[in-house]
């Protein structure tokens, strides 16, 4: 409460500064400044113009804004000369230097002209026909046009689009540069909503950019060893009244349907905007897996029935020309119903395990922040405060068929977490070759996992218990400053950064037991690191660029990473966390050249890692019933590891019907682990005497291709074709076999200004997109799953309003009719 007190005295202490005016400067002799607003191409009245007077020395002295028909006059100016600056979001912005002395206190500049910037078409939320991949000197940014919405509906399906961006369809995980520790942000946010809930719930048509942020510099959360992925949202500022609507509907099993629809309203100083999109459907998966060291097979056939909607509702409160207030909320819900059967063949046996797994959660983000830009409007002042809850509740029956043990059993699991984020960011250009940033940070998260079955698990000693109920309380505080300073001389420049941040974690797992004993196990970490970061970019020409940059990292364990209630289970398998798991640090250097076709950009980049504390899996044999050699999935740290890995990127236009965007990347890493093995013919009487436990190192080399080409058929109809390519990958536990997919589809643009667009796509059609893999720890086996990935997708846009004048001219006619009083004779 103290910390917000503070930030509400700030921001008043701000505003209070920025609506201050000197008395002294209320003198006998002042003038006046008047005119007329008006857009330079419809000759319409502006309402709302920003009129800001200064001084020679570009101190502002007073202001004003303009009335509903573009006419202001600011009066009590100080004799002398003055500069008058009319300025408008989406308008370039016109001055004007006037004298006021004898004779001319009364200064009358006529009708001004405001001109819309280039840049403010974007704001319309015309969204460009095909897509452009662009290197900056931290980033990879992709600006996403119609072909790549057309790739699918949600924000999971186009990302196996991006270059260097991976989706494991069966798990929804993401990984980048072939590693999932990745944050993954929206608008520059974090969520507590599950990443892969998270993308399936996000409409592809929502989504204006994707940045590959692959080594942030010090001002951003040091988390994700592989960086972070930015998802930029559409946000729309035009005057009036404007939207999208997007439908859309996938088929290949079960039908699944999408849809969404943004809106906003902008008149004078708010800015109001909104959007909803839902996705809802069914979804198949099916698989298998031989088990060749007893001739044992298990075959998965899995469901779910989905409904999720994402709403978010904000508004933008322009102050004056300095001072800006946005408040916006998220709010997630979703409803969730898994279903399944495992079929476990083994010794002529036929064994079922029926689950059905009920899941509703809840997530709502709560953001203000307020922005002040001093005299010179490249310094700035940002105040951010961001409160994110979840709630879920989930169900898990369990039945089984022709087994001895286990019983059925239901499991219960109740999660909470709630996390709070504070920024103070301060950016002030020295001069036009000198920049400094500077700002705090506090991130306060909390989880409480409450886990409670009606099932029965073996103690230590080997007896029959009733499984233990788990309170699993987790609480991670981080307290972060940071630095950079940003130089530019001639053709080179450069930004150093360093960010110190203070983490307090703390974690106990208490089991309760049927007798009502307990056992706690408590854990507490605090530690202190620093992380610099540092970049050097040489632009010998405008075709030529090339960056250089470093930067250190921390991947903190996940909540699940760490959890230890059991995440998921099979009759051969079950998945826990470790609460001591450390985090692991990342040192990450790379470069990348950039050079400007005549036709398009060619990118490429190498890349080096040095890993500390490897976080990676933990495989090893359930004592509880050995000679069922049951395995059991954990994480835990290892030795030190390195990665590196080579990207190339291209946007091209071979003619001015085809454009084309390729990627090919080259990821190689050691990874470590441990497993166990049971070294006896004579499974039915193992004991724990004949497990073996192996250190486990992997070379992995994997390697992608991808490439989407764009036909433009006439102006309104274009076609698509993707490939992509996925090389063998080996990990610990197993290698999985290579991955081909080949998509094609079709956009048509019509009504005035294209403003509606029919697409269809096909994906998959040769039908090779499956998950095929074979391993040999804990035991040697082979399997394959696979999804609903030979689907079709037709989907409607259609973007209405962007009328700049519409509101003022409903307001104009509505005050005709008030005053003729005649009504319609």
């Amino acid at each position: 409460m103290k910390k917000l007190l503070f930030v509400c005295f700030l921001l008043l202490s701000i505003s209070v500064k920025a609506h201050s005016t000197d008395p002294e400067k209320n003198a006998d002799k002042t003038g006046s400044v008047s005119g007329v607003v008006l857009d330079a191409e419809l000759k319409q009245p502006l309402p709302y113009v920003n009129i800001i007077i200064k001084n020679p020395a570009g101190e502002t002295l007073t202001g004003g804004i303009t009335l509903d028909d573009g006419s202001f006059e600011i009066d009590k100016i100080e004799e002398g000369k003055v500069t008058v600056s009319i300025q408008y979001i989406g308008y370039k912005t016109v001055t004007k230097n006037v004298t006021l002395d004898k004779g001319n206190y009364k200064v009358n500049l006529g009708n001004i002209l405001l001109e819309e910037e280039a840049e403010g078409l974007d704001a319309v939320t015309v969204v460009a026909e095909t897509s452009t991949i662009q290197q900056k000197v931290d980033r990879k940014v992709i600006t996403v046009g119609k072909d790549l919405t057309t790739a699918g509906a949600t924000a999971s399906d186009i990302m196996n689009n991006i270059p260097s961006v991976s989706v494991d369809q069966q798990s929804g995980n993401i990984s980048l540069r072939g590693n999932q520790n990745v944050r993954v942000m929206v608008d520059g946010k974090l969520s507590n909503v599950p990443i892969a809930q998270l993308l399936k719930q996000i409409p592809s048509t929502s989504i204006k950019q994707i940045e590959l942020i692959t080594n942030p510099s010090a001002k951003y959360n040091p988390e994700g060893m592989s960086g972070i992925i930015n998802i930029k949202l559409h946000k729309n500022t035009q005057i009036g009244f404007n939207g999208n609507i997007n439908l859309g509907l996938t088929k290949e099993i079960f039908a699944k349907f999408n849809s969404s629809v943004d809106m906003n309203y902008r008149n004078g100083k708010f800015n109001f905007y909104g959007n909803y999109g839902n996705n809802i459907g069914k979804y198949d998966n099916f698989g298998y897996i031989n088990r060749l060291d007893d001739d044992s097979r298990q075959d998965f056939k899995f469901g779910n029935n989905n409904k999720s909607h994402l709403y978010k509702v904000g508004v933008d409160f322009y102050m004056n020309d300095n001072n800006t207030i946005s408040f916006f909320t998220n709010q997630n819900i979703f409803e969730g119903d898994g279903f399944g059967n495992t079929i476990l063949s083994f010794n002529n046996a036929i064994q079922n395990q029926l689950f059905n797994n009920l899941s509703d959660n809840a997530s709502g983000q709560y953001n203000l922040a307020y922005k002040h830009e001093f005299n010179n409007e490249d310094e700035t002042l940002e105040i951010e405060i961001d409160y994110n809850d979840f709630e879920q509740d989930e169900i898990a029956n369990f039945s089984f068929v022709n087994f001895d043990f286990p019983p059925n059993y239901i499991d219960n699991v109740d999660t909470e977490r709630n996390q709070t984020t504070i920024n103070v960011d301060y950016v002030n250009p020295l001069n036009e070759k000198t920049k400094i940033e500077a700002g705090l940070e506090a991130r306060l998260f909390d989880s409480d996992i409450d886990y409670m079955s009606t099932g029965q698990t073996f103690s230590s000693t080997g007896s029959v218990i009733q499984t233990p109920s788990t309170d699993f309380e987790y609480n991670r505080d981080i307290y972060s400053a940071y630095f950079t300073f940003g130089k530019t001389l001639e053709k080179w420049n450069y930004q150093i950064g360093l960010r110190a941040e203070q983490v307090n974690e703390t974690a106990n797992a208490l089991k309760i037991f049927d007798d009502n004993s307990t056992e706690a196990t408590p854990f507490e970490n605090d530690y202190f690191q620093v992380y610099p970061s540092a970049f050097l970019t040489y632009n010998p020409s405008d075709k030529n660029s090339y960056q250089l940059s470093f930067s250190r990292r921390i991947d903190r364990p996940g909540l699940q990473q760490v959890n230890p209630i059991r995440e998921w289970s099979t009759p051969r398998i079950s998945s826990f966390g470790n609460t001591e798991l450390q985090p692991q640090f990342t040192n990450s250097i790379e470069t990348n050249y950039t050079r400007q076709l005549k036709k398009g950009s060619i990118t490429a980049g190498i890349f080096y890692r040095l890993i500390e504390d490897n976080i990676n899996r933990f495989v090893y044999i359930d004592r509880s019933n050995v000679p069922a050699a049951n395995a059991i999935l954990s994480f835990d740290n290892f030795d030190n590891t390195s990665a590196y890995g080579v990207e190339f990127s291209t946007n091209y236009r071979p003619t001015k019907w085809w454009s084309l965007n390729g990627s090919f990347d080259l990821y190689s890493q050691t990874q470590k682990g441990i497993t166990e093995i049971i070294d006896t013919d004579d499974l039915q009487n193992a004991t724990e005497d004949d497990i073996i436990r192996l250190d486990t190192e992997v070379d992995n080399i994997v390697w992608n291709l991808r490439l989407f080409n764009n036909f433009k058929a006439s102006k309104n109809l274009s076609f698509s074709l993707f490939t992509m390519y996925r090389g063998e990958e080996k990990g610990i536990q197993f290698t999985r076999k290579p991955m081909f997919m080949l998509n094609t589809g079709l956009r048509y643009s019509f009504l005035e200004e294209n403003r509606a667009t029919f697409s269809f796509n096909y994906s998959d059609i040769l039908n090779t997109m499956n998950f095929e893999f074979e391993g040999d720890t804990p035991y040697p086996s082979l399997g394959q799953f696979n999804w609903e990935s030979n689907t079709w997708n037709i989907a409607l846009s259609y973007r209405f309003g962007g009328g700049k004048y519409r509101a003022l001219r409903r307001k104009q006619r509505d005050n005709n009719t008030s005053s003729g009083g005649g009504g319609f004779l």
